[in-house]
């Protein structure tokens, strides 16, 4: 009798897109409860704690912190319509997808945008920030965007460095920065890094389904908003400074997910931010032990090609001659029951995402590898063997026993 499959799909699904990411049972059962009073009361206090911990979260003292009913690419426009006026000159790091999607948004909302050209491979280089900002010398650029990981290419960018450029040209810009894939995940330090203003959602490292956006404006970016004519009624930080408590929301709070965010707070403070990063870092790195075996076989690499620029919370793989990686990716979905990221923006077709943030452990990472590996041996492309073996004794190593 033969012992054959159709499918090994039956079973909890193992979701490794980098956005939405796992939500927690804990985060899912805070949410479950009927609507309270949005005036007084026990929902007035959620609000104050999670002002209080999303500055915690964004590592900033001097800032002031905004929650909006909306996913990240409001959380974009909040951000720019409080700090800019119709035709400020906007400049966009590119790396990736997302920092010139966010340009494309100024945009659209009357800024003039210039792109910094970058590469989809690599990360931003500080050193042409400085000299493109030397370069300004009537000071016409008023704000740079930049995204710290970018979840289409995989970099991370040294945000730091960036703002060492900033103030090395003398130039007055805001460095505004994307923490969308990057909070919660691995350090960010507002005020320490000198970033002026940033902004990020609430379904990848802050494990809450997406629904909640958020920014963070230190005091350059609060003073700009004074004279900023493109501020509109919902995104306004002035009406959210307001002294009733539904004015923080400009109207009807999102209830069940402020609850969500708050489960979510306290599995991230227990765990201890250092430990969340730890985590992230050593997954990260056992994906990257992964793919740079199974490149060997010359049908997969990374993206990034710089190791020391790959990010810790996604992975993208690209096909080296191009070819499309979507089978591979049909029969990790549909034979396995793990979903991958699809390519976005210049790898669009031609490779995939493996996502290891937020709500993730071992055997989520190592079953993701493990399905990956054996649909390269079923669908017979070439790759070096034992990536997810290579996982293992590196994850093995890092533990303490």
């Amino acid at each position: 009798m033969s012992s054959s499959v159709s499918s090994l799909a039956n079973g909890r699904e193992f979701l490794a897109i980098p956005g939405p990411t796992n939500v927690p049972d804990a985060v899912l059962q805070a949410m479950h409860r009927p609507a309270l009073d949005i005036y007084t009361g026990p929902l007035v206090e959620l609000t104050d704690s999670l002002m209080r911990d999303l500055k915690r979260v964004f590592a900033t003292q001097a800032g002031r912190c905004y929650i909006y009913a909306a996913n990240g690419h409001g959380a974009w426009e909040a951000a720019l319509t409080n700090v800019l006026s119709r035709g400020d000159k906007v400049l966009v790091l590119e790396s990736g997808r997302f920092a010139i999607g966010w340009g494309e948004a100024a945009k659209m909302l009357g800024a003039e945008v210039e792109i910094l050209p970058g590469d989809f491979r690599r990360a931003v280089r500080p050193a042409e920030v400085e000299a493109r900002l030397k370069a300004d010398a009537k000071g016409e650029i008023k704000a740079i965007l930049v995204a710290q990981i970018d979840t289409a290419s995989g970099v991370i960018n040294d945000i730091p460095a960036i703002s060492q450029a900033i103030r090395a040209a003398g130039h007055e810009a805001l460095l505004c920065v994307d923490t969308v894939a990057s909070l919660g995940c691995v350090p960010f330090e507002m005020d320490k890094w000198g970033v002026d203003l940033a902004m990020s959602g609430s379904q990848k490292g802050l494990m809450t389904p997406p629904g909640l956006g958020f920014t963070a404006a230190g005091p350059r970016a609060l003073e700009a908003h004074k004279k900023a004519n493109m501020r509109t009624p919902y995104w306004d930080w002035t009406f959210r400074d307001g002294p009733v408590h539904y004015h923080k929301y400009c109207g009807t709070p999102p209830e069940q997910l402020l609850f969500g965010l708050r489960a979510a707070f306290d599995i991230m403070f227990a765990e201890g931010e250092p430990n969340v990063f730890a985590r992230h870092r050593a997954l990260a790195e056992a994906v990257r032990r992964a793919v740079a075996v199974w490149s060997e076989g010359q049908t997969f690499d990374f993206n990034v090609i710089e190791a020391s620029e790959r990010c810790d919370t996604v992975t993208t793989v690209i096909t080296r001659g191009g070819d499309s990686a979507q089978p591979l990716v049909d029969y990790c979905n549909y034979k396995c029951g793990v979903v991958l990221g699809r390519a976005l923006g210049a790898t669009e077709g031609r490779g995939f995402r493996i996502a290891h943030m937020g709500h993730v452990n071992a055997p989520m990472v190592l079953g993701t590898l493990g399905a990956i590996e054996m649909g390269m041996t079923a669908l017979k492309l070439p790759h070096g063997s034992g990536g997810t073996a290579a996982a293992i004794a590196y994850l093995a190593g890092e533990l303490k026993a």
